[in-house]
């Protein structure tokens, strides 16, 4: 195999300036003819200029310049590999001021990237087209050849020419507008210094709806044809949010105008491009009789977190693709802040701790994790660090940083890093310089410790009583997943703790940095008998290993839930991860799960269900499955008697939550209550009787859809062909893989594949047959056999490790990973490479718990 040969960046002998960049896209033949005239500076004379390019075919080079015009004899090279083309010019271009003219053609292509079109459906059904952009991470280079690298900033004039019926929108507002036959060209303003990646165009038919915000930005959200009234929600959040991170920044928003558009077909949720934001149309629109209350949280957050990139990312640009972290765990922490602002009542914060810190924690622990900030050679190493390390730990470190440092000094921080940096690109550590700066605190030295290593430290803590005072004994060492201490070389980190009593639990009684192995705190006026809790409302990122005595006296806490909600989710999350890594016994933590059977907040519900389905897959390769489902049953019939299946008076966004995850788990553990009323109420929302509310939907879908027969999946078949809202069409495909039969979960697998299922969904379809010990077996066989399909579909992106990971990680034998492993050894995927680590990680996890815990835990659950 010949060696791969290193990366290198474009050199910067020559570098633009301005982009004056026309287009013509072609939308029924899929293709488009595009001409520039870069404006460029020459710093070093040379005869070869190196520009990124891929599946573009260049016409003509021409240059002019400092006493040159070179219009014929440039012949232009390709390098396939590289994504580069090389102009080699008949002379050395002189040191100085020129424009490069360059004319090309390429494809709109059906991979979701670059310049590609999306396919979307006319008022009678009629199949149409659009053309739209992704560029991020590096494929602006798909639409015109450019130097496509985040630190090489310039300013662009765009020129679109399109069919005068349709809807054209670039990142500045429309200059000029010129029409000419069926055809009008559009013009639009310079667009600030930016990052190609930045940089978006849209042409489709849309409606809008729009508002200025407190500042007399305009606002508008773009939805498909007739559905104006589902881009109210995002306004009125986008409306909100823009002035919130303007006085959050203490920078006003850039750009004159803010456009959000819902694109049909999209791989990512959604994409930060300045002033033009896209978005999938499930992360856009909300319906206000069809959507979840999930789904209206969903994009409340979707919003919140690409419209902080507007300064941090857009404003500041990361210097290259290593920093990447900065951007996306920045914004992944920010966007909790704004929603919490706008909607108080979702408690966004507890959410937080389950769907972003446990689940970076679960990731972080395994020997396949990586430090958050991984030199990133390749554009194709790229797509695979848009992982949870990058966004739910890196969110999760700046919320521990942010805590520790207190908001005051924070966002004064934030305002000297973006202002000395503005319309330029920083690295990590600009940004820990600032926050020093503000603080007065070591920052880089706390936060280069979790950035810069992997994994994050268990704290063990046990205590003593000395007269009124409690003196704690805390050590650290590396958590990891499968109970090894990691290696001996493994360094400290340096930890904010925070400690709460049981006198004042919502209050952090003490704070301290902990800079060694080991350290010893005071506690003055603890009484004997009060609990106390290390990591007091759950911020910091490291685990928690209680001596017994001190575990035993927080169980009554959990019972009577005097300890916080975010405290007691943190609790049951580091016991399970605990056990899992074989540190704790599973049947202890089984006890303390019965201790939530009072439980009645949301989150807390939701974060233990997680943990439990982790369990649940173990044990469904045992004989005593049935017993841990009653078990299940048990724990969640009290909550459900309190809740019932209506909406009661008075009843908030989060009961609406709880309820559906209820009702899930319920169904999915066999209660034969559950189902008969699912079954009841699936009928009558089918045959129009009696719609089911938006929230119960999913639970419903998969509670009926396990026992289901042919008949009653064409019903639901048919409920998705029906439905012109993508929501519902993506709530029923995720859903249709509950079914349990083999022909049925034939006919899910091949369904997947046809033209009804959006090439963004099929993944999610496929994988939604994995629940089960059966659907798991026919999904790694179904990949295997649809391989190369797949792999040409998803090549290169993040959908492609998603599925690699998903549909073999919940194995449990050596055989299961060999035969993973050989297969794509078979079948190299490099940009799932990683994924795949992991994958096979957890199947050698899965057996340590099994083969670990299985006849204590077969004890506890025949005993109950």
């Amino acid at each position: 195999m010949p060696e791969k040969k290193p990366f290198q960046r474009l050199p910067n002998d020559v570098s633009p300036v301005n982009y004056d960049l026309r287009l013509i896209p072609n939308i029924e033949k899929f293709t488009f003819e595009g001409e520039e005239d870069i404006s460029v500076q020459v710093k070093n004379a040379t005869s070869k200029v190196l520009m990124n390019s891929v599946e573009i075919a260049v016409q003509s080079v021409q240059y002019t310049g400092e006493g040159q015009d070179i219009t014929e004899g440039v012949d232009v090279t390709y390098q396939e590999e590289d994504e580069t083309i090389t102009l080699n010019f008949p002379q050395e271009l002189k040191v100085g001021s020129g424009t490069l003219k360059i004319k090309f053609t390429g494809e709109l292509n059906d991979k979701m990237k670059g310049f590609y079109r999306s396919k979307y459906f006319g008022p009678s059904g009629d199949e149409r087209y659009g053309a739209v952009t992704q560029f991020e991470a590096t494929d602006a280079r798909r639409s015109f050849p450019c130097w496509d690298e985040p630190a090489v900033k310039a300013t662009f004039d765009v020129t679109l020419t399109v069919p005068s019926n349709r809807v054209a929108l670039s990142n500045m507002p429309v200059k000029s507008e010129s029409v000419e036959g069926e055809l009008k060209t559009l013009s639009y303003e310079r667009t600030p210094v930016m990052s190609t990646y930045l940089l978006a165009y849209c042409v489709g038919e849309y409606d809008y709806v729009e508002a200025k915000d407190a500042d007399g930005v305009l606002v508008r959200v773009y939805t498909p044809v007739g559905k104006q009234e589902q881009g109210q929600f995002a306004l009125e959040v986008a409306v909100k949010t823009l002035p919130f991170y303007k006085e959050y920044f203490q920078i006003a928003y850039p750009l004159p105008k803010m456009d959000l558009i819902a694109i049909a077909d999209f791989a990512a949720g959604a994409m930060e491009n300045w002033g033009l934001v896209t978005y999938r149309e499930t992360a856009l629109l909300v319906d206000p009789v069809n959507s979840s209350s999930a789904s209206k949280q969903w994009v409340a957050l979707v919003v919140g977190h690409e419209l902080a990139h507007q300064w941090f990312g857009n404003l500041v640009t990361m210097e290259w693709w290593t920093h990447l972290w900065l951007n996306e765990g920045f914004a992944s922490w920010i966007e909790y802040l704004c929603v919490d602002f706008c909607f108080p009542e979702y408690d966004i914060w507890t959410q937080f701790n389950s769907q972003d810190l446990n689940k970076a924690l679960e990731l972080d622990a395994m020997k396949s994790s990586h430090p958050i900030e991984v030199p990133v050679g390749h554009p194709a190493e790229v797509d695979e660090i848009f992982d949870a390390i990058s966004y739910s730990k890196g969110a999760s470190v700046i919320r521990m940083l942010h805590d520790y440092v207190g908001d005051k000094d924070f966002r004064k921080g934030m305002n000297l890093y973006l202002n000395k940096f503005k319309h330029q690109n920083a690295f990590t550590e600009d940004l820990w310089a600032a926050l020093e700066q503000s603080s007065g605190k070591p920052i880089n030295k706390i936060m280069s410790g979790f950035t810069n290593q992997m994994g994050f430290p268990v704290l063990k803590v046990s205590q003593v009583q000395q007269g009124s005072n409690r003196v704690l004994t805390i050590t650290q060492e590396k958590f990891c997943a499968d109970g090894g201490s990691g290696d001996a070389s493994s360094s400290t980190w340096m930890v904010p703790i925070s400690v709460s009593t049981s006198s004042n639990p919502d209050i952090v009684a003490h704070r301290a940095l902990m800079d060694q192995t080991t350290i010893t705190l005071t506690l003055e006026n603890v009484k004997e008998g009060e609990w106390v809790k290390l990591n007091a409302g759950n911020v910091g990122f490291y685990r928690v290993q209680y001596s017994s005595e001190m575990l035993d006296a927080l169980l009554p806490a959990i019972k009577e839930q005097s300890i916080p909600p975010r405290d007691r989710l943190g609790l049951q999350s580091d016991l399970f991860a605990l056990a899992r890594a074989g540190v704790a016994s599973t049947v202890d933590v089984l006890k303390v799960v019965e201790a939530f059977q009072n439980e009645t907040n949301y989150t807390v519900w939701s974060d233990l269900s997680s943990n439990l389905a982790s369990l649940k897959v173990i044990l469904q390769y045992t004989d005593y499955y049935d017993e841990y489902k009653r078990f299940a049953r048990n724990l969640f019939s009290k909550v459900m008697q309190i809740l019932g299946w209506d909406k009661k008076e008075g009843e908030g966004h989060l009961d609406g939550l709880l309820r559906s995850v209820v009702i899930g788990q319920l169904g999915s553990c066999g209660c034969e209550e559950t189902k008969k009323e699912a079954k009841k109420r699936l009928s009558a929302h089918i045959d129009g009787s009696s719609i089911l509310p938006a929230d119960l939907r999913a639970p419903v879908f998969s509670t009926v859809l396990q026992d289901a027969d042919e008949d009653l999946f064409n019903q639901v078949l048919e409920l998705f062909r029906k439905t012109d809202l993508q929501e519902e069409k993506v709530r029923i495909l995720r859903t249709m893989g509950c079914v349990t039969s083999e022909s049925l979960i034939t006919r899910v697998l091949d369904f997947s594949l046809t033209d009804e299922v959006r090439s963004q969904d099929t993944v999610f379809v496929i994988l939604g047959c994995a629940g089960g010990k059966q659907g798991r077996e026919m999904v790694w066989q179904f990949v295997q056999d649809k391989w190369d399909i797949l792999y040409k579909r998803y090549q290169g992106g993040f959908l492609l490790s998603r599925l690699v990971k998903a549909s073999t990680c919940n194995f449990i034998t050596e055989e299961k990973a060999a035969e993973v492993e050989a297969f794509f050894k078979a079948n190299p995927a490099p940009a799932a490479e990683r994924s795949l680590q992991q994958a096979l990680e957890n199947i050698t996890l899965n057996k340590q718990w099994l083969d670990r815990d299985n006849k204590g835990i077969r004890e506890f659950l025949t005993s109950r």
